[in-house]
């Protein structure tokens, strides 16, 4: 059984958006025991699709391939609007009109639909963010907004899921999208070797900050780099900011803006995460009890646990842990078809 995975391109597309998709569904790794994606180039306009570049790509499949599609990606991209904002925005969406209506006929069936950044433009105009929650690159996220004031822009976030709607920021946020649908499909064992393989991270959250006020330090000094792993490798205990500011040999206040600046969230935003991420990793890996897999990631309960994990996995510890034990959920996966088709 193999996931059709179907890549729509629109004229003036972005390359490294592309490459992202094509690098994390598009190469085979079953050698490492992970499954076979088939992925579709689709022009959104008849014809080879032209890049900024000065190059043009030829898509080999037509749009009646978004027809057959388990999930569908919008690249970056479009009439000049590109994500560093070196052209100008158009208005209109070109000559995509028969792709808008297969974009919404994907969306009616429940089939996931993605953009990459400005791709977000491309689901805008197909009605799909009305009413949703979604994001782009923050210099385009007041421009997304102009032009569909009903969607919901937060121009701060990675990415957005809203299904069957998922939209990310730009550039290096596509990975992390690409990766989290890759968890929703197949599960966190999966998205963790492909981010493997692409020495990536392998899980961002999608609330977290586009950019940060201070991503390089200045130097080593400047760094909280230190009780940032020091702090990972000790969850269980209690960390208030007063502690965690003598560690660092700065007073409290300067320690809480300077690792907001090196994170984009404040110190117990982050430690929170941290704690979540660690519960997941156990849950996937061991039988240990909710109970104690709290304890030892350093919730006070169960119950504190499972309102964190929720909010930020929107599963419980324990659903998740049975997703992750099930087999590969057939619903998303389709059988691909021959040459002809």
């Amino acid at each position: 059984m193999v996931l059709r995975i179907a890549v729509l391109l629109p004229a003036q597309t972005e390359t490294f958006e592309l490459g992202v998709a094509c690098e994390v569904f598009g190469v085979d790794r079953r050698d490492d025991g992970l499954p076979l994606y088939r992925l579709d180039l689709v022009a959104a306009e008849p014809g080879p699709v032209s890049t900024r570049y000065g190059y043009s790509i030829p898509a080999a499949h037509d749009l009646d391939v978004l027809d057959r599609a388990g999930l569908i990606i919008v690249n970056a991209g479009g009439n000049g609007l590109h994500p560093d904002g070196s052209t100008s925005v158009s208005e209109e969406p070109g000559g995509l009109g028969p792709a808008l209506e297969a974009l919404r006929r994907a969306a009616r069936r429940g089939i996931p639909v993605a953009s990459l950044c400005t791709g977000a433009f491309i689901l805008g105009a197909a009605g799909l963010l009305d009413e949703r929650r979604c994001t782009t690159h923050w210099r385009h996220a007041a421009e997304l907004q102009r032009r569909f004031p009903r969607a919901r822009v937060d121009p701060s976030v990675l990415y957005v899921e809203d299904p069957p709607v998922f939209t990310s920021a730009g550039t290096a946020a596509s990975i992390d999208l690409c990766l989290h649908l890759v968890r929703q499909l197949d599960g966190p064992r999966v998205a963790n070797g492909i981010a493997r393989r692409m020495v990536v991270p392998p899980h961002r959250e999608g609330g977290q900050a586009q950019f940060v006020n201070q991503p390089l330090p200045a130097g080593s000094g400047d760094s909280l780099s230190a009780v940032r792993e020091w702090m990972r490798a000790h969850l269980a205990e209690d960390h208030s900011v007063a502690a965690l500011a003598q560690r660092a040999r700065l007073s409290p206040r300067t320690f809480a803006r300077r690792f907001v600046d090196e994170t984009g969230v404040p110190p117990h935003r982050w430690l929170t995460d941290q704690r979540v991420l660690a519960a997941q990793h156990l849950l996937e890996s061991s039988t240990q009890p909710i109970e104690r897999i709290a304890s030892l990631v350093g919730f006070s309960s169960a119950a504190s646990l499972r309102a964190h994990f929720l909010r930020l996995r929107q599963v419980t510890p324990l659903e998740y842990r049975r997703m992750f034990a099930a087999p590969r959920d057939a619903a998303h996966a389709l059988v691909a078809p021959g040459p002809g088709g």
